[in-house]
């Protein structure tokens, strides 16, 4: 049952970061967004920090540098992701990212030579047709952000392998905890490289800060890094294709907004790509060989 239980529990990550998007799309509409990087990620890191020190055995050098790297490679994405912003539109910016599911089984084959089972294969081009659907509405104009957002779908896919190598070999809690304080710190040099002020309190954003800190981070990314135990990188990555869905549905529900019947497709699509991965998995792709830590 580990693997069902695993796979439920990303589910319920995803769906955080999914009804979470209209909340965090909002405060940054009124406040920078290495600010409420910054504010949010400090403070996931001292909700897990300060009770690790009661509760948990101090962290090894190696978890700290492995939580370094986790934390570099998903503020990278941010980064990439906040910058195609600035240059293409924000449904190009959320297919291209999301295109870090057909990214991660290429990398999985050409990097560590594993495997892409069947049904990761078809899921994959399944979700990305899907994706295109639902955030572009079957409409695509690249440009030159579109390259900055297709380099932020590389960020997430290596995010997602490398969390999956460190995952089996360190304590998930301290690493998951440097990762939070490793975006906060990288958020907090480029927003006041910025001429921007950090330590400025905007009541507008408590409820955001509060509700992204405690479930869109301490608790999407514990579990994510707990979960990929015992699931692979790749299947990850599509089960995170139902964030947009989530998104587009809370988006329904909360504030009104319409979904075309293109849009709609492209969500069926995805949950289709969800059960295809299952049900045609072609085989179990192999362990992933040990990479020097």
């Amino acid at each position: 049952m580990k693997k069902p239980l695993a796979a439920l529990l990303l589910i319920a990550t995803t769906f955080f970061w999914g009804i979470t998007f209209t909340v965090v799309k909002d405060a940054v509409s009124r406040v920078d967004m290495f600010v409420f990087l910054a504010q949010r990620f400090s403070l996931a890191a001292i909700l897990m920090t300060v009770p690790g020190f009661f509760i948990c055995r101090r962290p090894a050098w190696s978890t700290i540098r492995a939580g370094l790297f986790l934390g570099m490679a998903l503020f990278s994405a941010y980064a990439f992701q906040t910058a195609a912003l600035l240059y293409t539109t924000a449904s190009n910016t959320g297919f291209l990212t999301g295109l870090n599911v057909v990214f991660v089984p290429i990398l999985a084959a050409v990097a560590l030579r594993q495997t892409i089972p069947t049904g990761v294969k078809w899921g994959a081009l399944l979700a990305t047709a899907g994706l295109f659907l639902l955030c572009t509405g079957g409409r695509l104009n690249l440009n030159y952000g579109d390259i900055l957002g297709i380099i932020c779908a590389i960020c997430v896919a290596l995010h997602l392998l490398m969390t999956g190598h460190y995952t089996r070999d360190h304590d998930v809690y301290w690493m998951t905890a440097v990762q939070m304080a490793t975006i906060a710190v990288a958020s907090s040099i480029v927003a006041l490289s910025g001429g921007k002020e950090l330590a400025v309190y905007h009541p507008f954003l408590l409820w955001p800060l509060l509700i992204c800190a405690i479930f869109a981070s301490v608790f999407a990314f514990l579990v994510q890094t707990a979960m990929q135990r015992h699931i692979p990188p790749s299947q990850t990555a599509l089960i995170f294709c139902l964030e947009p869905v989530f998104a587009a549905g809370y988006a329904y529900f909360a504030a009104g907004e319409k979904l075309s019947s293109v849009s709609w497709l492209g969500a069926v699509l995805i949950l289709a790509a969800m059960v295809i991965a299952e049900l045609l998995p072609g085989g179990i792709a192999p362990e992933q060989p040990e990479l020097e830590t």
